[in-house]
């Protein structure tokens, strides 16, 4: 072997550690335990798929018990490291419970519930609230009067929810605009607003600008500045009007 070889091969050989000596600066940096703990969560996130239905009911409270973790420990302000400490358990569990990939036994509850501050019942709230859903068959939404029906704009109301106990209403519509509709462009109330054209095509104003849509466009937009539709250019106009807002206290 010649010296340039045998330098070569010096070279990309890593150098064992010796007992006693100083372990060898590799150039890459220790994870934290914060790190590491984060690392575990992205692993155990890849693992499920966010989209899929959950398969029996003990899942679901599963994911349920580990949101409702989660949320107290960011409503308090500490790190799960911090949780995990205060608890008596490893952060690799703690991440798989806050994922709801594993089923707690009562005991690491009612650990958790006292380094949280709260009873263990509470840690199954979001599981028993009720949650609703609301089926509206095609062409079934009811009508209903808002400001734009007297322009020949016409409302159908295709489901609603933020029950007394929400603090956020949603209210989803499917508009229609015939040649009978008039333009009327300032509409205004409070909230959010998403609308998603179906069918024709129109020029529709947000404050001081135009927005040329047609089917598959979109515009989310704060409902608070004046909006609405500037030109009819294709008839007849569908389009899904999704407006949130905050519900008022009484």
């Amino acid at each position: 072997m010649n010296q340039k070889s045998e330098a070569s091969l010096k070279k990309s050989t890593p150098a064992a550690v010796v007992p006693g000596e100083a372990p060898v600066d590799t150039g890459r940096k220790a994870l934290s335990a914060e790190e590491f703990a984060d690392v575990l969560q992205k692993m155990d996130q890849k693992e499920q798929d966010p989209h899929a239905l959950q398969g029996s009911r003990d899942s679901m409270l599963e994911v349920a018990i580990g949101r409702e973790v989660r949320a107290f420990r960011n409503k308090i302000g500490i790190t799960a490291s911090d949780l995990a400490r205060a608890a008596g358990l490893s952060l690799g569990m703690l991440s798989k419970i806050e994922n709801g990939v594993t089923s707690a036994s009562l005991t690491t509850l009612q650990r958790l519930s006292k380094a949280l501050g709260v009873p263990v019942t509470a840690l199954f709230r979001r599981f028993e609230e009720r949650r609703d859903a609301v089926f509206v068959s095609a062409g079934q939404g009811l009508l209903i009067e808002r400001r734009g029906t007297r322009a020949g704009h016409q409302y159908q109301l295709l489901g609603h929810t933020g029950g007394l106990s929400g603090g956020v209403v949603v209210e989803p519509y499917l508009i229609t605009l015939t040649e009978e509709s008039d333009v009327f462009p300032l509409f205004q109330h409070a909230g959010l607003e998403l609308i998603y054209v179906l069918e024709g095509e129109v020029v529709y104003r947000h404050a001081d600008k135009l927005y040329p849509m047609k089917p598959g466009d979109s515009l989310f937009f704060d409902a608070d500045a004046p909006h609405g539709p500037e030109e009819l250019v294709k008839l007849p106009i569908r389009f899904l009007s999704v407006i949130s807002y905050a519900r008022e206290l009484p």
